[in-house]
């Protein structure tokens, strides 16, 4: 059993009495679950386990896409269909707050505190090639990573930025359809999984958190729409950042109220006992606590906002109805959406579609997007660049490659959108090769080929490009990517 925090076993005993705590504390003796998520914007759990026969996986009960595993996390992260993007590895009780939100196509979603990316995955996965995920985290660093694993799973409809949920706030008032807020937290949920989080614990306690956790809401409240949903979730135990706080964001918001949450695989109803209200509608959210489930600690409510009134302000009011008036959720004017590329650019991208695709890119890419030029680089964006003018904007939708002076080169997002079917050359290295191996640490690969562009798949799915000259592959794995050892 590891030495707790006298403070925080003390607050644990009130919450759970003297035998529960010792219920939970039983669990610290055992490895914590460890879980992966099929990602269906390339392949169906059911293809996935009868692709991978070989693996002993169980399903998470919260989490239809979700998948129990044992054994040493390095064999999943470093098989080649977690290269393909076939898969995302994410702790089983975190896979929750995605999978409760409703999310319906076409929806203009927010992921609001995104980093590294295992929720906005799912949340993309569950819009399919349909409306538009704004993917936020205020640490540019962490935004960095959110960024590759969305692209390496293939998503087209991300827009990935860095600010503050007050500055989006302010940007986009009533604009989102679903909201995720998965809060910064005083991390008790995460104790066995990184015990160093009790250090941070003993630092910072829960009032620190409470106060971030309040005004985040209170941003999201302000961008969501009338009749949207908002899923607010932690990963701690402490009544002051669950019940609480939701107690409290719903008495500052009388337009938001709860809906209940289905407790399957022994969660459990929330506590109203623990707030001085003492509401029943508590009961609706759901906590997760590792004594009871196959998971870590977790917590999960989900709001719903009237669409009668919004207390927005009267500068605010009147931008949405502007909005709405032109019929643009963003109030753009039709020069704003106009991209940046010439006539020669375009030129150049079309003419590398006609020599390597199978068909237009208008067919092969989302509807409804835009084509745009930043810098010598374009892009294929769900919503117009002009919407985001001013931002910290990491990515608009999908980054599809570089214009040369005289040529286009396909970028590695682009490939990872793409199915084997889209391309009129491919290079299959078998899942088990020490090509594909030699691939993935971006050396150069010889053997019978077709000269040019060759999208490079492993068992169906792509990898990357590789541009072939007389049975020599150079190969085009986006460098950052590259794996070591």
């Amino acid at each position: 059993m590891p030495q707790f925090p006298k403070q925080y076993e003390e607050n644990m005993k009130a919450l759970l009495t003297e035998e529960g705590f010792c219920s939970y504390a039983a669990t610290f003796e055992h490895e914590y679950r460890q879980g992966l998520r099929v990602n269906t914007l390339k392949i169906s759990p059911e293809d996935f386990l009868k692709r991978r026969s070989d693996l002993s996986l169980r399903p998470v009960p919260w989490c239809p896409e979700g998948f129990y595993f044992s054994g040493e996390t390095s064999a999943f992260s470093k098989h080649p269909d977690y290269a393909a993007g076939l898969y995302y590895l994410q702790e089983p009780s975190a896979m929750a707050p995605a999978a409760i939100l409703p999310i319906e196509k076409g929806d203009v979603v927010l992921d609001l505190c995104a980093a590294p990316g295992g929720k906005s995955t799912y949340l993309a996965a569950k819009l399919g090639r349909s409306g538009v995920l704004f993917s936020n985290d205020i640490s540019p660093s962490r935004a960095k990573a959110l960024l590759k694993n969305l692209e390496l799973t293939g998503t087209t409809q991300a827009v990935v930025i860095s600010e503050a949920p007050y500055a989006l706030s302010r940007r986009f008032p009533e604009l989102f359809d679903k909201i995720l807020v998965d809060a910064p937290c005083s991390g008790e949920g995460m104790f066995h999984k990184e015990p160093a989080i009790m250090k941070n614990w003993e630092q910072y306690g829960n009032e620190y958190y409470a106060k971030l956790q309040r005004e985040i809401l209170e941003s999201a409240w302000q961008m969501l729409k009338k009749g949207g949903m908002l899923l607010y979730s932690t990963c701690t135990f402490s009544p002051m950042e669950d019940e609480q706080m939701v107690m409290s964001f719903l008495e500052a918001h009388p337009d938001m109220s709860l809906r209940p949450i289905d407790k399957v695989g022994g969660m459990e109803d929330g506590h109203p006992e623990w707030t001085d209200q003492k509401d029943e509608n508590l009961r609706m959210t759901a906590r997760f606590w590792p004594q009871k489930l196959e998971g870590q600690g977790h917590f999960a409510a989900l709001f719903y906002k009237s669409e009668e009134g919004s207390g927005l302000s009267a500068a605010a009011e009147k931008r949405n109805a502007a909005r709405q008036k032109a019929a643009n959720p963003f109030g753009l004017e039709s020069a704003d959406q106009r991209g940046a590329f010439s006539s020669a650019d375009l030129k150049l991208f079309e003419a590398w579609c006609g020599e390597n695709l199978t068909a237009s890119w208008r067919k092969i890419l989302p509807e409804g997007g835009y084509l745009s030029k930043i810098g010598t680089s374009l892009y294929y964006s769900p919503v117009p660049q002009g919407a985001l003018k001013g931002l910290r904007v990491l990515r608009c939708g999908l980054l599809l490659g570089e214009l040369k002076k005289d040529r286009f080169e396909p970028s590695q997002a682009f490939a990872m959108a793409l199915k084997a079917s889209d391309v009129k050359q491919t290079l299959e290295l078998p899942v088990a090769s020490g090509e594909v191996q030699r691939y993935l640490k971006g050396e150069t690969l010889t053997g019978e080929m077709k000269d040019g562009w060759n999208l490079v798949l492993t068992g169906g799915y792509p990898l990357g490009w590789g541009k072939a000259v007389r049975g020599l592959l150079k190969n085009k794995y986006l460098k950052g990517w590259i794996q070591n050892g």
